[in-house]
């Protein structure tokens, strides 16, 4: 099993996997910010790590998993966002995060396009879906800024064992609407 080299890039962004040296900049964002109780709650050091050795497993084993965000202006780590599906997950799923004092530069929304992109044309995904805590109103913006809609209610299995909105689209809306310039 080996990590696959693939680099996303953006106007602004450019996205990969996910490294070890990534883990002090993972760290601060598991652990900074009100936006973090939509997905589990602040984290300490230790709970961070388990979370970036699962994500690059994911990637060495499935040959996918959220890519580390840099922002490319600054080469600083800004997030990180792409194709997620663990075990028991509701669906084939594109999800973001992007650190909080980067929130609203549109970053979510051009890092998820790039992802939903390549999940669709590498991965051969049919649906993209969102897992989206009810009372998240800008991950909601994001889902509808790339077409996704809700779909339906959904369980996320344990450890975080919460009910969530389920946002998506087909590939076939996904590659209608950016024909159409209607996704960013």
């Amino acid at each position: 099993m080996t990590i696959p080299d693939i680099e996303l890039e953006t106007p602004r962004l450019i996205l990969r996997p996910p490294r070890l040296d990534d883990f002090d900049a993972w760290a601060s964002f598991m652990d900074a910010g009100d936006y973090l109780r939509y997905i589990g709650g602040p984290q300490p050091r230790s709970v961070a790590w388990r979370g970036l050795m699962s994500v690059i497993g994911s990637w060495a084993a499935l040959g996918y998993g959220f890519f580390s965000v840099y922002e490319k202006s600054s080469g600083r780590w800004v997030g990180r966002l792409g194709p997620w599906q663990p075990e028991g997950w509701p669906g084939t799923e594109v999800g973001w995060g992007i650190v909080e004092s980067e929130g609203g530069k549109g970053y979510g929304t051009e890092g998820a396009a790039a992802a939903t992109d390549w999940a669709f044309e590498h991965l051969g995904w049919s649906e993209v879906i969102h897992t989206i805590d009810a009372d998240n109103g800008p991950s909601k913006a994001v889902a509808a800024k790339l077409g996704s809609r809700y779909l339906r209610q959904d369980r996320l299995p344990a450890p975080a064992d919460m009910e969530v909105e389920v946002w998506g689209q087909t590939r076939e809306e996904w590659r209608a609407r950016r024909r159409s310039g209607a996704v960013a």
